[in-house]
């Protein structure tokens, strides 16, 4: 027997008690992968993007860590105790919705956290998840595709939280809100006419819900479509934002070499706008690699989705899968001038607390849903 032979025969078991311990603990050797390999990512950027702060970096690694062990513990839960607590998960989060509209912590002139003395944290981010599990919950034990009637009741269960959000405000996360919860009606089959009704009853909602926005809100979506017209102030993001992206290039100026932010010409670089840091330092080679990244835990993701069997567990974990992507979808157009700006962190790289956590239990509840699928019974 070779060295190669022997060596070749070692990896292969190593890799198998790898494989049965990932499996022992209901996890997903891939996703666990991708997710692991974008979170690396994001520290390194970090790193430059908070100007060389180690303590930014600590805090996202914490939060990170965190979000691995809320990740792990939901991953063992079964789907049947996911659903039964699904109704009193979501009722908690409208309560701590309607708190902090009344007693909330006011930061940066949003009211949208509760201090718990320790730390902050965003309720509206547990309704990422809390709503597509009502709306799973809810279309579990009813014909599909959904009658008017039972239509109705899964839009109030999502337009209230989704509500509550925006009044913080808090348009951003109101919209992915609104997103978690429409996947879940689109993938519970609508036909094509209620489909277009409803898109046409979204327009008339956004033209008459137009007036109700702050005038920040109002100037984010004016400046989208001409963002020169004010160049120093509403456009001033988006004009720094696309500065940063056309000067790395192809391969970028460097790690920490970037003008744009490290100079502070960029706002929010390190949340919101930590996409455009990547472009100017690592140019279009290191925005196509982690734009692969999320391609891979994406698809990977919907690959898991389409494994599970019931109703409330492929419309949940279809609705996390895609909506990871919208995530990245929306900070990439927003950065990128594509789409007007909302204030959406880019998923596990961005700066933040409640939701890296929030991702990384959408993610356990995905594995949970995938890894029990043959347990489940009616």
């Amino acid at each position: 027997m070779t060295y190669g032979s022997i060596d070749s025969s070692y990896t292969r078991r190593t890799l198998t008690r790898s494989a049965r311990a990932l499996a022992s603990l209901k996890l997903d050797g891939p996703l666990l992968v991708g997710l692991a390999l974008i979170a690396l990512y994001g520290l390194i950027v970090m790193y430059s993007a908070s100007g060389q702060n180690v303590g930014a970096v600590l805090k996202s690694a914490t939060r990170l860590g965190i979000g691995i062990v809320v990740m792990l513990i939901l991953a063992q839960v079964k789907p049947g105790f996911l659903r039964r607590a699904t109704p009193i998960i979501y009722v908690v989060g409208i309560v701590l919705l309607v708190v902090v509209d009344v007693v909330g912590y006011v930061g940066k002139g949003a009211q949208r956290w509760l201090d718990l003395g320790l730390f902050r944290f965003q309720p509206s981010e547990i309704m990422k998840i809390a709503v597509p599990m009502m709306c799973a919950w809810y279309l579990h034990e009813r014909p599909l595709p959904p009658s008017t009637p039972n239509l109705l009741v899964t839009v109030l269960i999502i337009f209230l939280p989704a509500a509550l959000t925006i009044a913080q405000p808090d348009l951003g996360t109101g919209v992915l809100i609104t997103i978690a919860g429409v996947l879940v009606i689109l993938m519970a089959g609508l036909q094509i006419r209620i489909i277009l009704a409803l898109a046409g009853i979204t327009a008339i909602g956004a033209w008459f819900g137009w007036s109700f926005l702050h005038d920040y809100q109002q100037k984010r979506v004016l400046m989208f479509l001409d963002p020169q017209s004010d160049p120093l102030g509403a456009g001033y993001h988006i004009i720094q934002s696309q500065i940063a992206i056309g000067s790395g290039g192809i391969f970028g100026k460097g790690w920490m070499n970037g003008s744009q932010g490290q100079l502070e010409f960029l706002p929010e670089r390190s949340t919101d706008f930590i996409f455009a840091v990547i472009g100017e330092e690592f140019g279009l080679v290191g925005l196509a690699l982690l734009i692969f990244l999320y391609l891979f835990v994406v698809g990977r993701a919907i690959f898991l989705a389409m494994q599970t069997q019931e109703t409330f567990a492929r419309l949940l974990s279809g609705s996390i899968a895609i909506t990871f992507f919208v995530y990245v979808f929306i900070n990439t157009g927003m950065v990128s001038g594509l789409l007007p700006v909302v204030g959406v962190p880019l998923p596990l790289v961005s700066y933040g607390g409640t939701s890296m956590v929030t991702l990384m239990a959408g993610f356990g509840i995905l594995m949970s849903l995938y890894s029990h699928r043959k347990l489940i019974r009616s």
